[in-house]
């Protein structure tokens, strides 16, 4: 009995530890399901939860404080900057005129020049210096300064907000000069351009005048001469000195026999020249002048170069050639001297090359290849020398062959064969002492540039 009751007792005691593990099993399954909630997950319970001790909620900056941030962020004026500005003021005014009482008297005008107000200047101010000048001098010199001294009193006078400070101060100074362009010696040429500007907004009309002229005789570098034109277009000065500048960069028809003329003038003294090295050079310098104007995308080239110029100087080229090959046939080789007769040879046909290559170049051979085809009385001379003495000549026969064959000279079909008609043999029988006297000579180019001719 004690033990069946015992057993009662257990059995009771394991049913309620089994089923409160049933309960709590249903109760995990039901959580893993998502049918009910962790109490320990819920909102309600993290809500309960303080933060932590550091834990500091971010506020959004005011409109002062990023203000205030801006503001501090602005750049200050930099001293550094106004010293310089003071130190180039003060070495104008050292040698102003005006400051020198003895010649000039006391200056009876207070004249300030003040600076365009910069970030940070509106407590302080702007960069301004004031100097004590004559009146009769502004008045006579500026219109816009006589006018503001005829408005302000005779005493005073103000020009405000000034890009350049210094600029104007040297524009004052240089109303005490009557030697304008001596002044402006040695000065760049932005500097001028800045002291032009300055002279058409004070009305400085003398000094206005010797800035264009200054630059009409300084030379300028590609980039000056853009920055000269912009200038002057956008100032619209009504002064013939503008027109005077502006004809250095702009062609005017004009113009054109002129530059002929000098062309002309100058190629003439090239050819005669009798240093090789300084011959070479110029012929080097004036034929990439003449390409970079031929490239230029203006309508209208700046040398504009005739044809009847380059077609003269090709005839001379031509005649002095067959003169230099009629001495060499008429005299032996012992009663001259041998360096002295290549030379002469040599240098004529060098000259005619020349002249050759730059009609190419302007799109103008075709006239060049009948009249070279027609040399008869040359080819039979060129036959009568030594080929040490005449293979230079038969360069601008190869010269002729390349550009035909390249498309860059067109002739019809009879003039190719009169060419070579008359130049043909003499080509190949030079060929060898062609290349010995120069690398560049390609014997396959002249031949594939012949086989395209016909």
């Amino acid at each position: 009995m004690a033990s069946d009751a015992n057993s009662s007792s257990s059995s009771h005691q394991h049913k309620p530890s089994s089923s409160r593990n049933q309960q709590h099993q249903l109760v995990s399954t039901m959580i893993k399901q998502g049918f009910i909630s962790d109490p320990f997950l819920s909102p309600s319970r993290f809500n309960s939860l303080s933060p932590p001790p550091n834990f500091r909620a971010l506020a959004s900056p005011t409109l002062f404080e990023m203000m205030s941030v801006e503001q501090a962020r602005e750049p200050k004026p930099s001293s550094e900057a106004h010293k310089k500005l003071r130190e180039r003021v003060s070495s104008v005014l050292s040698q102003a005129p005006f400051q020198i009482s003895n010649h000039w008297g006391m200056g009876d005008v207070r004249l300030t020049v003040a600076a365009r107000p910069e970030v940070g200047e509106r407590e302080t101010g702007p960069f301004r210096v004031s100097m004590d000048v004559h009146r009769r001098v502004l008045a006579s010199k500026s219109r816009f300064l006589a006018e503001k001294l005829r408005r302000n009193g005779p005493h005073s006078v103000e020009i405000l907000e000034c890009d350049d400070v210094v600029a104007y101060l040297e524009a004052v100074v240089l109303m005490y000069s009557d030697e304008l362009k001596t002044k402006l010696m040695g000065m760049e040429v932005s500097k001028i351009l800045t002291l032009l500007k300055i002279s058409s907004a004070i009305m400085f009309d003398d000094g206005i005048r010797a800035c264009l002229e200054y630059l009409e005789a300084v030379p300028w570098s590609e980039q000056e001469e853009e920055t000269v034109v912009s200038h002057l277009n956008q100032l619209q000065l009504d002064d013939s000195g503008t027109d005077t500048v502006l004809q250095r960069v702009i062609a005017e028809p004009s113009t054109s026999s002129r530059a002929d003329e000098i062309f002309l003038k100058l190629s003439l003294g090239v050819l005669q020249a009798k240093d090789d090295k300084a011959r070479r050079e110029m012929k080097a310098l004036i034929f990439r002048l003449l390409r970079e104007d031929c490239d230029s995308n203006t309508f209208q080239n700046k040398l504009d170069i005739s044809r009847d110029t380059l077609y003269h100087l090709c005839h001379r080229c031509l005649s002095s050639l067959i003169l230099c090959l009629s001495g060499a046939t008429c005299l032996d080789e012992s009663e001259r001297d041998r360096g002295t007769l290549m030379g002469e040879i040599a240098r004529e046909a060098d000259n005619t090359q020349w002249i050759v290559s730059i009609l190419i170049d302007r799109k103008m051979g075709d006239e060049f290849v009948k009249l070279w085809a027609d040399q008869k009385e040359l080819a039979v001379l060129h036959s009568k020398i030594p080929t040490i003495y005449r293979h230079e000549i038969s360069k601008i026969t190869a010269q002729l062959c390349i550009s035909i064959g390249r498309g860059e000279v067109l002739v019809p079909k009879e003039t190719r064969f009169a060419l070579l008609s008359t130049w043909l043999e003499a080509l190949y029988d030079d060929f060898k002492w062609m290349r010995m006297a120069g690398k560049s000579v390609d014997r396959k180019l002249i031949e594939e540039d012949l086989v395209r001719q016909f």
